[in-house]
């Protein structure tokens, strides 16, 4: 099968290095020839203790859905048997379902901060109800002495996809693609609301 993918997006596929034939294969399939306006291509490494893990997610955005393809190596586990396998799950989200773009930027010194610089960190989550955190806390009622059980007290947080790029250990380039992707989602979504 011979991908369509907008040639940037397919190079930085290839430069993360992480199955790139696999993850092509999976973003063509989820896109099913539809245009790609947009993209963001997010390769990280996490460390358990005795395992480093990569994963790496591949955001595109078409005139009408979110595609966000995920994937990440296994094996030597019980699990999965000690073959190791690629897993790469796709998920399409129409545009009109999408509920939120929180875009978390993270600047050093903000004393310091010069109109236009945005900080060398960002975390992009985007929320379209399929995953919720709810965090819950036992309720107080301000008296440091009172023992009386007020039940629990809490938030719920849309947490579908949330991506931290840095600066520092991605590159300028990364965060920038980032800033620029979570800009043309905002205002895709709020555009497919009129």
């Amino acid at each position: 099968m011979a991908s369509q993918l907008p040639p940037d997006l397919s190079r930085k596929i290839r430069k993360a290095g992480y199955y790139p034939a696999f993850v092509t294969d999976v973003l063509d399939i989820a896109l099913a020839d539809e245009h790609v306006d947009t993209h963001l291509v997010h390769l990280e490494t996490t460390f358990d203790v005795e395992t480093i893990r990569r994963h790496l997610s591949v955001v595109a955005l078409t005139p009408t859905r979110l595609i966000f393809v995920h994937a990440d190596d296994h094996g030597g586990d019980e699990e999965h048997g000690e073959q190791s396998h690629g897993i790469a799950t796709s998920e399409s989200v129409p545009l009109s379902a999408v509920k939120t773009v929180m875009v978390t930027h993270v600047v050093p010194d903000p004393e310091k901060y010069k109109a236009g610089s945005l900080g060398r960190e960002v975390t992009v989550t985007i929320g379209w109800g399929a995953v919720a955190r709810l965090d819950l806390e036992p309720a107080t009622c301000g008296d440091p002495g009172c023992e009386a059980d007020h039940g629990y007290t809490g938030s719920m947080t849309g947490d579908d996809l949330s991506l931290r790029i840095s600066a520092d250990a991605e590159g300028e380039n990364e965060l920038a693609d980032a800033l620029a992707f979570a800009r043309f989602l905002s205002a895709a979504t709020a555009a497919s609301r009129v």
